[in-house]
């Protein structure tokens, strides 16, 4: 079992053990999720084979304006929606 100890400022350093057994290291965002009244660190960082077909199938063509801005604000918009969620 690894201890961390909490500073004044409610800071606290990872033990290298858990940092290697993440696989996180410094800049990376660790996720504090609770579930059945325990905290869990969950890394948020993605490796970039997890990432392939996210997006589905890509494209024929190019975007009319009008599919750009459409795309545009609803990105924005979901953006926003994040934001204000806090996340």
């Amino acid at each position: 079992m690894a201890t961390a100890t909490l500073t004044t400022k409610g800071q606290m350093t990872l033990p290298k053990e858990v940092r290697d057994d993440l696989k996180v290291g410094p800049g990376d965002q660790i996720d504090i999720v609770k579930e059945k009244g325990r905290y869990v660190l969950v890394p948020h960082t993605v490796s970039i084979d997890s990432l392939a077909g996210i997006l589905g199938k890509p494209p024929s063509g190019p975007m009319t304006i009008q599919e750009e801005e459409e795309a545009l604000t609803q990105a924005l918009a979901e953006e926003d929606k994040r934001i204000r969620a806090g996340r």
